[in-house]
């Protein structure tokens, strides 16, 4: 990998950038179904896992601090973002002392992309296998988006693994079958096949209130749409797709208020996103999507947890607020 452009990239993702336009029409270079050609921040790893008799990889990042402080934080990315966007925060974490683990869940990134459906269950045990295979007994984490879903599976499955419990603009607040009617599988692939790298650009900064310049988000859009060129694209389809389905059968909200570990919810002010919204009802929708009111409500339940909602943000609160989020995960971080 070319230790040039890993820079490139991880400066690109950490600073903010001159705003540019786009161009839909560029011509792109295939990534291979596992980002293969998508450079990521720091060393990738590979863990083999059988998940329900496939033989898997799951790829990994473990980047170790100058000045250890004896404490491990796991990163969980999100369903539409590889995770080399934890770039910043790893830096914040290992210039603090923090030992950083950065898992692509199996489906994701450079993880294999498997034919079975993804489980929370099973995505939770293969990040377990991880910390096994590590020799990390107990770990904070740090998760946003549907990796705050993960997180919830996570602790309560494992309740003496994890230390701190950190989500950050967490989907799965609320059961999204409450207001969306059962999608099959074959339409939701027609339509995610059907989207364009611009038409997915606009869905980003409509659903997740993006506050990024365009350039800045650029690499999102390549990591999805350069695999297109890739012979093994219907495979990573599908899987992509069951994400969306694990999101919808596999709700979580119901065990937050369980949760026993020290717990901060960091929410943007303005992110709203609710996945299935467009197939509710209209008169539904409204509803969906209140989600830093949704957190200090579920906060109020819980023993030993607190929500902070940043202004003038979206989605990716660690991205479009770096200082705000870097101190309250510090802060939280050390306390207890």
């Amino acid at each position: 990998m070319n230790r040039l452009y890993v820079v490139a990239f991880a400066v690109i993702l950490a600073l903010p950038c001159r705003s540019i336009n786009a161009a839909d029409n560029t011509p792109r270079e295939p990534y291979g179904i596992d980002l293969e050609g998508f450079a990521y921040p720091y060393p990738v790893n590979l863990l083999p896992l059988v998940n329900d008799g496939e033989q898997l990889r799951m790829a990994y990042m473990d980047v170790a601090p100058a000045q250890p402080n004896g404490r491990v934080v796991v990163l969980l990315h999100g369903r539409n973002f590889p995770s080399s966007y934890w770039a910043p925060v790893i830096k914040t974490l290992t210039d603090a002392g923090y030992r950083v683990v950065v898992p692509d869940q199996i489906g994701f990134g450079k993880s294999s992309k498997p034919w079975g459906e993804l489980h929370f269950d099973t995505l939770a045990r293969n990040t377990i296998a991880l910390l096994d295979h590590l020799g990390i007994a107990k770990a904070d984490i740090v998760a946003h988006s549907l990796g705050g879903m993960l997180a919830v599976r996570i602790a309560r499955a494992y309740l003496d693994r994890v230390a701190h419990l950190l989500l950050t603009a967490p989907i799965g607040l609320e059961d999204y079958r409450l207001y969306v009617p059962p999608t099959p599988t074959e339409k939701i692939m027609e339509n995610e096949d059907k989207l364009t790298a611009e038409g997915y650009r606009k869905q980003l900064e409509t659903n997740y209130s993006l506050k990024l310049p365009p350039e800045q988000v650029t690499p999102f859009i390549d990591a999805r749409f350069n695999i297109k060129g890739s012979a093994e694209y219907p495979r990573w389809l599908r899987a992509f797709v069951s994400s969306a389905q694990m999101i919808y059968r596999e709700p979580v909200a119901h065990e937050i208020p369980l949760l026993t570990q020290p717990t901060l919810f960091i929410m943007g002010a303005d992110d709203h996103n609710a996945p299935g919204r467009p197939n509710a009802p209209e008169a539904l929708r409204p509803k969906m999507g209140q989600n830093a009111e949704l957190a200090k409500a579920l906060a109020a339940t819980m023993p030993d947890a607190r929500a902070e909602v940043i202004e003038n943000t979206g989605h990716l609160a660690f991205l479009e607020a770096r200082q705000k989020f870097d101190a309250l995960m510090l802060a939280f971080l050390a306390s207890h």
